[in-house]
């Protein structure tokens, strides 16, 4: 059987609430799952959010304006900046200045990137695949709908 996020944790006392639990075990496995794909990515000299980007680009098909990319993130990237120009200097996209606004740039994939991606797309798949072996489609879909329950109820500031 499973150890209970009490016994990982070592936690002495019970949780205030159901939804403390909850709430840090939610933390927990997103935290050993985001570990996992950033040790799967190091190998490729990329980190999650510059994945996550790549991604997002592809998944277009077109270039997209730089705060549209921003948008999509899986997690907030507030230096979404810093990132654009990390994969300038790798040469894995392309920042053009939109014709319609010329306050926006367009960020595109390059031919190296599409190549990359290609090269990670099994890999991702891989890990997707071992990191939840252990838990059923079935269950892996009322996780889903669970996990949009609880996104939907979360207000933006």
């Amino acid at each position: 059987m499973a150890k209970t996020l009490r016994d990982e944790l070592k936690k002495r006392h019970r949780f205030e609430s159901v939804e403390q639990e909850a709430t840090l075990a939610i933390l927990r496995t997103g935290d050993l799952l985001e570990n996992r794909f950033a040790r799967l990515l190091r190998d490729y000299e990329l980190t999650p959010t510059q994945y996550n980007v790549l991604r997002i680009l592809r998944g277009e098909g077109r270039p997209l304006p730089c705060l549209e990319v921003a948008n999509r993130m899986i997690q907030v990237a507030p230096a979404i900046t810093r990132v654009v120009d990390q994969l300038l200097a790798l040469k894995l996209i392309t920042k053009t200045q939109s014709d319609r606004d010329r306050r926006v740039y367009d960020l595109g994939l390059t031919p190296a990137a599409e190549q990359l991606l290609k090269n990670l797309d099994q890999p991702v798949l891989d890990l997707h695949a071992s990191l939840l072996s252990s838990v059923s489609k079935a269950d892996l879909k009322e996780l889903i709908r669970i996990l949009e329950l609880v996104r939907a109820g979360i207000v933006e500031p």
